[in-house]
Parts: C-alpha cells; structure tokens; sequence
C-alpha cells in the first residue's frame, strides 16, 4: 500500500496496533523527547507515538517515533508488520531495481490550506517546539525533507536533492543549517555562494514515510529521490509546486516552509544530540531566510528522539544505506552478496563477498570507502565470506575470531574524510579508516589453516523449516 502522507500513514499503525496515544497532560520538555527515547528501549515492536495534550500547547499534535521500530518500518514499505530485517532489506533491493519512477504532479495540496508571509512568518507560532536533549543549543527540526536545486542546472530535475539535513530554530524567520559537506545541497550552496547568490530552499515537514526513508538515502547526485520514492512505493510519488520558489515538493506535507540560505552568511549553530551518541559542539553555519510558511489545518508535528543507538534515526536509515552500497559496490564486484550498513548510518559496515583472488577482499574494503556515501561514513569495514550472514553478528564475530591474523588482515588508512560530527575524527573531519578481512584467504594467498572447513549440514536448511512449522504450530 502507497500511502499519500503522513495522516495515512498514522492512520495504518492505529489500525495496526502500532500506534500509542498518550491522552495524559505532558510536558514538552522532558516529557516528549523521553517518550520517544523510552520507545527505542522496548523491542523492535515498538509504536509510533501520539501526543496531543501538551503542556503550553493549544491544540498541538505531536508524531513521535513514526519509523521507530522493524515493524512501523515494514508496514511503512507496505509490508506485514511481522518481515525480518534481512527480508525487508532483500525487498528494498528489489524495488531498487524498479528505479525510476516518475512522479505525479497533483494540484490542491493539503498545506496550501494556510499562509503566512514576510513579516506575518513566526516558527515559534506555528510550530510546537521542544528540545529533544537537554544539552541542545536550541529546538530542531530533525526530520524535515529539505529540497534545493543546482543553481549550474536547475532544469535537472535528478540534480534536484531532498535530504534530511538537521535545522535549528534560530528565530522567528531564521534556521540554522548544517550541510555535511559530502552532501548534495553543500555542492548546491557552494555553487550558488560561487555566483554571489542566495540559494532557495524548501523545507518539508510531516511527510509521507517512503518520502522520509528516501530523504535519508545516499544516492547518485543526479538520481532523484521523487523517481526513486516512486520506485519503493510501487506508485508514482505526487508531488506539487512550491508557489514562492517554484521547487517540486511532497504533495501530502504537513508545513511547507520556503525560503533561501542566505549566501556567506555563517553563524553559531549547536550543540545538538546526534545520531553517534554524542553530542556535537557549536560550528559556524549557513543560515536560512523563512520568507513564507504553508501548512495544513491543525498540522501533525512530527521530530525523532535520536542520541544513543538504538533509536528511531537507525530503523529509517539502516536499510536505505545498506541498498545503495551493495548496489553501487555489485555494479564494479559482482561477488558482493550482502552489505549491512546498519550501524551509526555507516560508520561500520560489514559486507559479504565471493573472491576472484587473494587480496580482493581488501580491494572491495577500500572501494566501500569511496562511494558516494563511503566518503563522508564508512570508517570501519569488516568483510567476511559468502556463506556468513552479515546481519547475524554471532556468525561476523566466529569470522573475526578464527579468520583475522591482525598483522596481516587489519589495514589501516590515515587521514580520511569523515562526517564532522564523527565523535573519533581528529580533526573534525579528517579520520583513519580500517579494513578487517575476516574471508578465508584463497590463492594466491595461502596463508593460514583453512582447507578443512565444518560446514551446515545439507539436511540443515530442511530441519530450519521443519522447526520453525513445529514452533509456529505450538
């Protein structure tokens, strides 16, 4: 099932059992933001959560944890809510290969039902604001799709980005922003600083849930991620025009928040609870101009807790950076069989391979590390055999221990990109990165004692069933 926006969307989790509405009075801070990190301590059943009763608040609505669990993250792709991890990122796969999908252009968005502009334009108003750690600098929107075009080709619509980028609310009509500078919309912005001018920006906020996993994606600069939504829905992605600044927007958004970062103007933006578990110190960042707001009657307001793994930021983003690196790293090396990327969106990636010969395992680690996304994340690399299931960690770890000679199978590389907000880099930016070989060496590397292997017995993969039916029978 397809869904239009985020209202859908809720509506399927109530009808699930996947959606948890709090009727008691809470307080914004630290009520919300606990709820949601509580939420992740659960299981990976967890439900979305509903609040509507806030304290200070007239007639806020409050989404929390939307995609905060393996279960909300597979009905979200339209899927039963009981579809492993492993079957969720083996469909994903899948409808990859559907890519692309053109979209659908629909007049009367929901968001154009309200207005306001200029002067008029007040977030703190609008929007139901809190602080999602105690140590963040201010209020963030952290789960906003935020689009902008190449000012060198805005005719292209694949060059047109929709990322996920972390906003705070400076004032009334001004955010802060962060452009990681391996991401889409830093090479927009240094394009348009390039040219002496601003560069315009829509910023989304409560969209649909494929909208939001494709916003999170590491894709190709000139792929877009309305063609790719379209893609994993298995129905064309509608979208409408953003009236001020004429950018291809979500069709079903909640706020619709318009308006250009203003060109080579930086201030203090931070501290912020990141998706590492650390927090992040105050940097000097790009600014936006809010020049007009549109939003729906009564809006959902939808943020995520993130700090410490797991929360909701690891379900929305693991399976959408697993895909995009086994299908860039299968185009050059067809061996690859898996790739988990699930862990701190990257920064440690195990991968699963077939070899051509010795050393290929190596040479696989390091292409992982310039992909598009390898650049800013990927900073450790563990590369185990074909018949190891990277996303079964009991199985990684046997590899690791029988399989690595650390003298010979731990490559280290200095001085590295890395996202700044890596707690390890030093400087920030700027990091080691490592490849541990855990595959079975094979010639011409002839090293170790690996000839006798035990392997599962071929009655093995039978009796798994067997058993399974037998326990579900029960």
């Amino acid at each position: 099932m397809a869904y239009d926006d985020l209202r859908d969307f809720l509506s399927a989790l109530d009808d699930a059992g996947q959606l948890l509405r709090i009727t008691d009075e809470v307080r914004p801070e630290p009520d919300l933001a606990a709820a949601a990190n509580a939420a992740c301590r659960i299981g990976d059943g967890a439900p979305a959560l509903w609040f509507d009763n806030v304290t200070g608040f007239t007639d806020a609505r409050i989404a929390m944890n939307v995609h905060g669990s393996w279960r909300n993250h597979a009905l979200a792709l339209g899927l039963p809510a009981g579809t492993s991890v492993k079957d969720q990122v083996e469909e994903f796969a899948r409808r990859w290969d559907m890519f692309p999908v053109p979209p659908e252009r629909r007049e009367d968005a929901p968001w154009r039902e309200n207005t306001v502009e200029g002067a008029d334009v007040d977030l703190f108003r609008i929007l139901p604001l809190f602080r999602l750690n105690d140590g963040d600098g201010g209020f963030y929107l952290d789960k906003a799709a935020v689009v902008s075009r190449d000012p060198r080709d805005p005719r292209h619509f694949g060059k047109q980005n929709v990322g996920t980028y972390r906003l705070q609310v400076t004032g009334r009509d001004r955010l802060a922003i962060q452009p990681v500078p391996m991401h889409d919309i830093a090479l927009h912005l240094r394009a348009a600083e390039e040219h002496g001018v601003d560069l315009p920006v829509a910023i989304t906020l409560g969209n649909d849930p494929v909208m939001t996993i494709v916003a999170g994606m590491p894709m190709g600069y000139d792929q877009s991620e309305y063609e790719m939504a379209g893609a994993l829905r298995g129905a064309p992605a509608p979208l409408a025009t953003a009236p001020l600044t004429g950018l291809d927007v979500p069709w079903g958004s909640e706020v619709v928040i318009e308006g250009a970062i203003e060109g080579r103007r930086r201030e203090i933006e931070g501290p912020f609870g990141e998706f590492t578990g650390h927090y992040s110190g105050g940097r000097r960042m790009p600014v936006i101009r809010v020049d007009r707001v549109s939003y729906r009657t009564d809006p959902v307001f939808e943020s995520l807790y993130l700090g410490m793994p797991w929360t909701e930021v690891d379900y929305l983003v693991g399976p959408n950076t697993c895909v995009p690196l086994l299908k860039q790293l299968r185009a050059e090396f067809p061996e690859v069989q898996a790739v988990n990327a699930m862990y701190t969106h990257g920064l440690a990636v195990i991968i699963s391979t077939k070899k051509r010969y010795g050393g290929f395992a190596k040479a696989l680690g390091m292409r992982a590390m310039t992909t598009p996304h390898g650049l800013g994340y990927v900073a450790q690399v563990i590369v185990v055999d074909e018949d190891i299931d990277p996303f079964d960690l009991p199985q990684v770890m046997w590899a690791m221990s029988a399989k690595v000679n650390p003298q010979e199978d731990v490559v280290i590389i200095p001085n590295l990109s890395v996202v700044e907000l890596a707690p390890a880099a030093s400087p920030a930016g700027i990091t080691s990165k490592m490849i541990i070989d855990a595959t079975t060496p094979v010639p011409p590397d002839v090293r170790g004692n690996f000839s006798t292997p035990a392997r599962d017995l071929p009655e093995t993969k039978e009796w798994i069933g067997r058993l399974q039916s037998l326990l579900g029978a029960g």
